[in-house]
């Protein structure tokens, strides 16, 4: 292995260090923004772990086909060291940022949809039923004027009907009688 390709693995280390402070903060402030439950957040430090191998391991093949050697923990160490020290208060601060740029864009997506979407559907809605509503209070209203006006026509029809019904009463045989008010008092039973 030439010096060159050492310094090339080593710079390529140090890149793999920043890179995983750069995913460990993106967890940190993830799992504490969304409030994970503890087993998930098991689940995602083993996800952390794997993405952070492959990407070191990604590194170290690219820069020297996946030679081992103690020099390669070095640039690691000091990329985790300097990340750390320079950029992860800066890099917190822009996930934070871009964290409330997402949750607000969804708030005001969610308030859009009410606005213009379920708004007009429950004020349509409203002015359906009140229309319907109208319509029935009218329906009902004529209803009872046209009783109140036939009231008059129906009690002359049925003091004209009356001579013709006392004669069918008499035509009628007692067992349909009998049957006929057994079934009305099953029915006032029932209902």
């Amino acid at each position: 292995m030439t010096l060159h390709t050492q310094f090339v693995t080593l710079g390529m280390m140090f890149a793999g260090g920043l890179a995983l402070g750069v995913l460990f903060d993106l967890y940190r402030v993830l799992s504490g923004q969304l409030k994970l439950p503890s087993w998930l957040k098991a689940v995602c430090d083993l996800l952390y772990w794997f993405i952070g191998t492959l990407v070191v391991f990604k590194l170290l093949y690219e820069s020297n086909r996946g030679e081992v050697r103690p020099f390669i923990f070095l640039g690691l160490g000091m990329g985790i060291i300097v990340y750390f020290l320079l950029f992860s208060r800066p890099v917190v601060r822009v996930i934070v940022f871009m964290i409330r740029v997402v949750l607000t864009t969804l708030w005001i997506g969610k308030r859009m949809i009410e606005i213009f979407i379920i708004t007009p559907i429950i004020w349509t809605y409203r002015l359906l039923m009140i229309f319907l509503g109208f319509l029935t209070a009218t329906a009902i209203f004529l209803y009872k004027i046209v009783l109140q006006l036939l009231y008059p026509v129906w009690k002359l029809l049925k003091w004209l009907i009356r001579p013709l019904i006392a004669r069918l009463r008499l035509a009628v045989p007692a067992w349909v009688k009998r049957t006929g008010q057994s079934i009305a008092a099953w029915f006032r039973r029932l209902f």
